[in-house]
């Protein structure tokens, strides 16, 4: 799995990213939304083996690492997530190296793998979750098209709570229309 954009190469993870991703991915603050926060490196090796091994399987995620094109630098990675029988429904999320942030590469990845799911796999819809207190996550939904759909209130048990979840989602049709 590659997909390039102007400023980055989306890719597989291998067991050679292992220590780049723990960099980012165990900043429990930088993390604070994300579900999972590795301790140790064994984690995230246990992380890359768990990662379906095929692309667009229904019922499964898929992460890619997001890299810069020319450095090769890991910036971070997006979790797909393929599901429905029909499989023509996807969830995306996305984690970012907090050296990268508000550079406009979150933007740059997600409309990359946007494309390539409407484009050339004809996805109907792709959603995704957010907490109502990741703002910064929330504005980027929005800059990039996505529409909320719903503010569903501690209807998510998350961390041993009862937590809120914001649910944005993008159409195949919308998508193409811009």
């Amino acid at each position: 799995m590659q997909l390039f954009t102007e400023r980055l190469l989306l890719r597989d993870i291998t067991v050679d990213d292992k220590q780049a991703i723990f960099d980012y991915r165990s900043d429990s603050e930088a993390n604070k939304f994300q579900s999972w926060i590795p301790k140790t490196l064994e984690d995230v090796e246990g992380f890359i083996q768990r990662n379906s091994k095929e692309f667009n399987q229904p019922e499964s995620w898929y992460q890619i690492l997001i890299t810069d094109k020319e450095t090769k630098a890991v910036i971070g990675d997006v979790g797909i997530h393929f599901f429905g029988n029909e499989n023509l429904q996807v969830e995306l999320g996305i984690t970012l190296n907090k050296n990268f942030q508000r550079k406009g590469y979150a933007s740059e990845a997600l409309k990359g793998v946007i494309n390539f799911l409407f484009n050339d796999l004809k996805k109907h819809r792709i959603m995704t979750s957010v907490d109502p207190d990741n703002i910064d996550s929330l504005n980027l939904m929005e800059r990039i098209g996505f529409r909320k759909e719903g503010h569903f209130v501690k209807s998510l048990f998350w961390k041993n709570n009862w937590v809120d979840d914001v649910i944005y989602a993008l159409l195949q049709e919308d998508w193409i229309k811009k």
